[in-house]
């Protein structure tokens, strides 16, 4: 099992820096991918294996019970639907708890593949919202962030009793 790094660790809320794709970022994606296998997460970002690197993995499988990962480089959300939906949503950094989190239906992302080519794609439903989660962590936004001060104080406590 992956050593995820654990909420309220400092590198949760530090933003990755964009740069080429070189040999370090495709060391941390091959190690990414694997993590994210061995645990069958729907998404990941590199912080969570306390890389601060542009990466995320997104299962963009249909269906929240089946896992088809691929790896982005340097993702950016370009675009997003103006219509939003709320669901709940967790990460392995705060195991045993969840929130409901908005997020846009659809995105435009633009990222880099393992070559350093540029490409932009357009996702919808849960793969959109995996990504738009992965792509905050990987900015220094954890998903906390994203709730009212009573609903963040209520998962704190939560996740204090669950420790």
């Amino acid at each position: 099992m992956p050593n995820f790094i654990r909420y309220p660790n400092p590198l949760l809320t530090q933003p990755a820096v964009l740069r080429p794709v070189d040999a370090a970022m495709l060391a941390c994606g091959a190690q990414l991918l694997a993590a994210a296998h061995d645990v069958q997460a729907y998404g990941l970002a590199a912080v969570h294996l306390g890389q601060l690197e542009p990466i995320i993995v997104a299962s963009l499988a249909s269906s929240p019970t089946q896992r088809n990962y691929c790896l982005f480089y340097n993702p950016r959300v370009t675009m997003v639907s103006p219509d939003s939906e709320t669901a709940a949503e967790g990460s392995v950094s705060m195991p045993g708890i969840e929130a409901p989190i908005s997020r846009a239906n659809w995105i435009e992302l633009s990222y880099d593949d393992a070559d350093g080519s540029p490409h932009t794609a357009r996702f919808e439903g849960f793969a959109a919202r995996i990504i738009q989660h992965e792509t905050d962590q990987m900015n220094g936004v954890f998903f906390l962030s994203r709730l009212s001060r009573l609903q963040r104080d209520t998962a704190l406590r939560k996740f204090a009793k669950h420790r």
